[in-house]
This record gives structure tokens, sequence and C-alpha cells, in this order.
């Protein structure tokens, strides 16, 4: 499979990428130009700006979407909650307009969300089909997922995405 992924050099998607090549999958890091961790072939984009290499992704199997400010890494002030959430709704409305247009979108965009969706619930155990808490960061993943509805339009055009199809890790890891 070829495809694109964000966040490719945050914490999660360093591994991702790894893995995915390691299964013999090309694999295009989405990167800021201000990035020094990409190497090799790579799609540039700048959420910030709005700019994004669109006809990139023509062509590719699937897109899976990580990038997002650290939700962990500093207090939550006022403005780092801005960041929080500009981050992920700025980059995926962004990406998600950007998909939309292509002649031949990706199959699949697999965008990430979080646990935080439900809020805090104690020892309440909840399931995926519960409802959204009303916390910030249950706020952030809503505002989040509903920035992926451009690309979601053209609904027969996308796939259920599978990752043990694609990401099995090789033999004695």
């Amino acid at each position: 499979m070829q495809m694109a992924v964000t966040g490719s050099t945050g914490l999660i998607g360093r591994v991702l990428v790894d893995a995915l090549r390691d299964g013999g999958h090309r694999v295009l890091p989405v990167v800021r130009p201000s990035s020094a961790n990409a190497v090799g072939e790579t799609i540039r984009w700048d959420p910030e700006a709005g700019r994004i290499d669109s006809g990139a992704f023509d062509g590719l199997d699937a897109v899976i979407h990580l990038a997002g400010e650290g939700i962990g890494d500093k207090r939550w002030t006022d403005a780092q909650k801005r960041r929080i959430l500009d981050s992920r709704v700025k980059g995926t409305s962004l990406l998600s307009e950007a998909l939309a247009d292509l002649a031949n979108p990706p199959r699949v965009l697999l965008s990430a969300s979080a646990v935080g969706f439900y809020g805090d619930t104690g020892d309440r155990p909840t399931e995926e089909d519960g409802e959204a808490g009303s916390d910030f960061p249950a706020q952030v993943c809503l505002a989040w997922e509903a920035a992926t509805a451009k690309a979601a339009e053209p609904a027969s055009r996308w796939r259920t995405f599978e990752p043990e199809s694609c990401c099995r890790p090789k033999a004695g890891r």
C-alpha cells in the first residue's frame, strides 16, 4: 500500500511509520516545512498557514492523520488550550478539504481521536458507543472529529481501515 502519515515525527507516528515500512509499504510522512526530523520522500503542509501539497495525496491508498499539539506536554492555560484545539481542527479541516477535492482520493482516511471524547468517567466503565463528555478534552474530540466531514461527503469512496491487514510486525519482534 501507499500511504501518507501526518504526525509522523511524533511519539506514535515514528513507530507507525517504521512498522508500515518494515511491512513493505510506501509511506510518505506529511511534515511542516520546518521539520528537521523528516527523512526521505515527504509531503509538505503548513496547517497554520492553510497550505498543503494536495496533489501529493492523489492516488494514495490511505492517509493516517495523527498530527496535533501534545495534550499532556504543557499546562492548560487558555493559550495552550487554543493551540491544542486549533492544531487538531485546522489541520484536520485542511487535510479533509484537500482530500475531498482530489480526482483520485485515497480510499481510506484514518483520523485519530482520543479517549478524552468520553470526558471524566471516574471509575465507571465506558463503552465505545457512549456519549461525549462535556469537558475540554471531549469538546476537542467533538470538533476534531467534525473536521473530517468534508472528506466524508463522498462517503461511497471511503472504506473501513483494518490495521491488522497492513501493520503486522515481522516475525521475531
